[in-house]
C-alpha cells in the first residue's frame, strides 16, 4: 500500500459478493444460460476458437486465410474467457470450465518458445511482427488476454493461462523500453495498461507494474515512435487515416493533456490504467492528471444516459457539449470503459461522484448495448432513431432492414463479450472496503462476506432497486464487531431517510456517503430509503442539439419514448411543464419493469399536405393529446422496430 494517498479502498473481491435474485440476479442468470453461451457459438462459427490451432507448420496460410483472420480477434477469445472466469467463480459449471480449459490449452500451444503470442502475424504476415503498433492492436490483444489469466486464476486457481500472459509480457517488456537496445514503442488502441496492473496485482511481481508506468510515461513523447515506424515500413506518416495521433491519445505525452479526446474506448481504457498505476505508485502528477480529464469528461462530453463518443467518424470525442442524439455514437464498450474508469477514480480519490457515473454508464448506455434475451446487441447507443434513417453510414454495424435494431454479432465484435464480462462482475462493483469502513457502492439483492475488525461479517442486502428506493442491511456476525458502513447517496437523489434497527439515524455525511459508525450485534438492521422521484432533466444551455427539450430519469434509470407506445412522429411530441408524471409497474412488459406515463402532445399540421414547407400564414396546426408511455432506455428496441426518443419537446 502507498502512503501519498492514505487509508487505500479497494473493490471487496467477486467471489465474496453472492447475487442470487432480484435485477442483476435475473441479467446474470441470462448471461449465463444464453450470452455466453452465444458469444461462445460465434467464436466458433467464424473461426476465432481454430485460429488458436494454425500456427506452424501445420497450417499453411491458406487454411489461415480460409477463415478470415484479423488483427484484433485474440481481443474477442481473451473477454469471453474472463466472462467466463467471472461466471465459474460465482457459479460453478464443469461444462463451462472445460470449454474454457480447453480454449487455454489451444492459447499456450499456439505460443512461441520466444513468448510472443498471435493468432495473426506468425502465419498470415510474418514481417508485420511489432511493426505497426499504431494500427495492429498486438498489445490490446495481449491486454485482453492478461485480464482473463487473471480472472480465470482467481476464479479456479487454475495459473496456466497466468503463466503464459506473464511470458508475453517479458516478450514485450524485453522488446520496448527506455533502456538501450530498445523500441520506445507503446499500443495504438491502449487496454494493455490496466491489465498489466491487475498482472502485477495478482502476481506480486511489479516487472509488470514497471512497463505499464513505461507505457504510460512514453506515450507521445518526442520524437514520436508512431512516425519512426511509419517510416521503417516505408510508410509515410501523413498517410495515416486520422491525420492526427490525438485518435489514439499519443499526439502529446500524457502528462500534458488537458482533456479527454480521441477515440472514445481508447481513452477510457487509458485513463483507466493511468489511474491504477497513480494509486500504486503514489504519482500525485497522475493523480492530477485523473482528476483533471475527469473533471473534463463529466463537465463537458458526457451524455445524458452515461455514454460517450458522439462522433463515428473517429468512433470518439469531438469537442465540449457536442451531443447530437440521433447520430450519437455512444459505443457500448465506451460506457463499459468509463465504467471501470469511475470505479478506479474513486479507488483513487474516494468519492461518490465517481460511482454516480459509474451507475448510471452501467445501468444505461452500457445495459441497453444487450438484448433482453441476452443474445443480441448493439455497438453503438443513439439517444434518437428512426425507421429507414441509417446516420452512421457504414461505421453504423446495428442495423436491420433499415431500423435500429440489435444484431447477433458484428464485423468487429468488441462489444458483444464486453457486456458479458461485466455483467458477470457486477458483483465487484458492489462494495469496496478500505480496513474497517465499508463503502456500498451499488445497491441490489446480494450478500457480502467481510473481514472486519479481525471477524467474519456477512451483510445481506434486500432491496427492489433500482424499481424502489428501500435498501435493508442486516449484520450476520458470531460476536459484536465495530465497524463503519458507509452508504452512497445517489446525486439524483435530494431526500432521504436512515434508521437502525428501527431507530431513525442522523448520520455524519462525508463526499457522497451517510457513515454509520457504531458497535454491531448479529441481526442489526440498517435501512435506507432514497427518495425516488420521477425527474425531468434539463441540458446545458450550450448543448445546441437538446434546447429546449427534457429527459425523464427516475433513480439511476434514464427513459425514452418509443413509437410502439406512442406512435409516430415522436420529435413532434411535445410534454408540458404542467404535465403529472405518473409512474406504474407494468406486470406484462419484460417481467415487470417501472413505466412513467404522463399527458403529452403531439402538434402537427390540421391539414395534410405534400408541401415539404408551409408559410405560417396559410397553415394551421392542431394540438392533439394522448397519455405518452416511457420505458427505461436500456429496454428500447427489444420489441417491433420504430421510432426511439429521449430528448423530447417541452413547454
Amino acid at each position: 500500500m502507498n502512503t501519498v494517498f492514505g487509508s487505500r479502498a479497494a473493490p471487496v473481491p467477486l467471489k465474496q459478493v453472492s447475487i442470487t435474485r432480484g435485477f442483476w440476479g435475473e441479467r446474470q442468470s441470462v448471461n449465463r444460460e444464453v450470452t455466453i453461451p452465444a458469444i461462445y457459438r460465434k467464436l466458433e462459427e467464424s473461426g476465432r476458437i481454430e485460429s488458436w490451432s494454425m500456427q506452424g507448420p501445420a497450417a499453411p496460410p491458406e487454411a489461415h486465410a480460409r477463415i478470415g483472420v484479423r488483427v484484433f480477434w485474440d481481443s474477442d477469445s481473451g473477454k469471453w474467457l474472463e466472462s467466463a472466469a467471472y461466471s465459474l467463480a460465482t457459479h460453478p459449471d464443469s461444462e463451462l470450465e472445460a470449454t474454457a480449459d480447453a480454449l487455454i490449452d489451444a492459447i499456450g500451444d499456439a505460443q512461441r518458445d520466444d513468448g510472443y503470442l498471435n493468432t495473426y502475424f506468425p502465419v498470415h504476415f510474418p514481417a508485420g511482427e511489432w511493426a505497426n503498433l499504431r494500427d495492429n492492436h498486438e498489445m490490446y490483444n495481449a491486454g485482453h488476454l492478461m485480464e482473463a489469466a487473471v480472472a480465470y486464476h482467481q476464479a479456479t486457481g487454475k495459473r496456466k493461462l497466468l503463466d503464459v500472459l506473464a511470458r508475453f509480457s517479458d516478450h514485450i517488456a524485453a522488446t520496448f523500453g527506455a533502456e538501450e537496445g530498445k523500441r520506445r514503442g507503446y499500443g495504438g488502441h491502449p487496454e494493455i495498461e490496466l491489465a498489466l496492473v491487475k498482472m502485477f496485482r495478482e502476481t506480486g511481481e511489479k516487472r509488470f507494474l514497471d512497463l505499464a508506468s513505461y507505457l504510460i510515461d512514453e506515450r507521445g513523447q518526442a520524437p514520436h515512435y508512431y512516425d519512426q515506424e511509419a517510416y521503417d515500413r516505408g510508410d509515410s506518416p501523413k498517410d495515416y487515416w486520422a491525420q492526427t495521433y490525438r485518435y489514439c491519445q499519443a499526439h502529446l505525452p500524457l502528462r500534458e493533456h488537458t482533456e479527454a479526446n480521441g477515440h472514445s474506448v481508447r481513452a477510457c481504457y487509458l485513463y483507466a490504467g493511468i489511474a491504477d498505476v497513480a494509486l500504486e505508485t503514489g504519482d500525485e502528477d497522475l493523480l492530477r492528471l485523473s482528476r483533471l480529464l475527469w473533471d473534463d469528461l463529466t463537465r463537458h462530453q458526457i451524455y445524458v444516459h452515461g455514454g460517450v463518443g458522439p462522433s463515428h467518424h473517429n468512433e470518439g470525442f469531438t469537442f465540449a457539449y457536442d451531443m447530437p442524439t440521433e447520430t450519437a455514437y455512444c459505443e457500448t464498450c465506451a460506457a463499459i470503459a468509463l465504467a471501470f474508469w469511475a470505479q478506479r477514480m474513486f479507488h483513487l480519490d474516494p468519492d461518490s461522484r465517481y460511482i454516480d457515473v459509474m451507475e448510471l454508464a452501467i445501468y444505461n448506455s452500457s445495459l441497453s448495448g444487450l438484448s433482453h434475451s441476452g443474445d443480441k446487441f448493439f455497438y453503438a447507443n443513439p439517444l434518437a432513431a428512426y425507421p429507414g434513417v441509417n446516420p452512421q453510414g457504414r461505421w453504423h454495424e446495428a442495423m436491420e432492414e433499415g431500423h435500429h435494431r440489435r444484431v447477433p454479432w458484428f464485423h468487429c465484435p468488441c462489444c458483444p463479450p464486453n457486456i458479458s464480462r461485466l455483467i458477470a462482475n457486477i458483483g465487484e462493483y458492489a462494495y469496496s472496503q478500505a480496513g474497517d469502513r465499508v463503502y456500498v457502492q451499488m445497491y441490489h439483492d446480494n450478500s457480502v462476506s467481510l473481514d472486519l475488525g479481525g471477524s467474519e461479517v456477512r451483510l445481506a442486502q434486500e432491496t427492489q432497486y433500482p424499481w424502489d428506493g428501500s435498501v435493508q442491511i442486516t449484520v450476520h456476525a458470531a460476536q459484536p464487531v465495530s465497524f463503519e458502513l458507509a452508504l452512497r447517496i445517489p446525486d439524483w437523489c435530494y431526500h432521504y431517510r436512515l434508521s437502525v434497527n428501527g431507530e431513525a439515524q442522523t448520520a455524519a455525511a462525508e463526499r457522497g456517503y451517510v457513515i454509520l459508525a457504531r458497535d454491531w450485534s448479529d441481526g442489526d438492521r440498517a435501512e435506507l430509503t432514497l427518495a425516488m422521484p420521477v425527474e425531468r432533466v434539463m441540458p446545458h444551455p450550450d448543448i445546441r442539439q437538446t434546447a429546449g427539450q427534457t429527459a425523464l430519469q427516475r433513480g439511476p434509470l434514464l427513459y425514452c419514448l418509443e413509437e410502439v407506445d406512442n406512435g409516430p412522429r415522436l420529435a413532434n411530441v411535445c410534454i408540458p411543464q404542467d404535465s403529472e408524471l405518473d409512474l406504474s409497474l407494468d406486470s406484462e412488459l419484460f417481467g415487470g419493469v417501472a413505466v412513467i406515463a404522463g399527458k403529452a402532445l403531439r402538434i402537427e399540421p390540421a391539414e395534410a399536405s405534400s408541401a415539404l414547407y408551409r408559410h405560417h400564414s396559410r397553415a394551421s396546426y392542431a394540438e392533439s393529446e394522448f397519455i405518452f408511455k416511457a420505458i427505461p432506455y436500456y429496454l428500447w428496441a427489444n420489441r417491433d422496430p420504430g421510432e426511439m426518443r429521449v430528448w423530447i419537446r417541452s413547454s
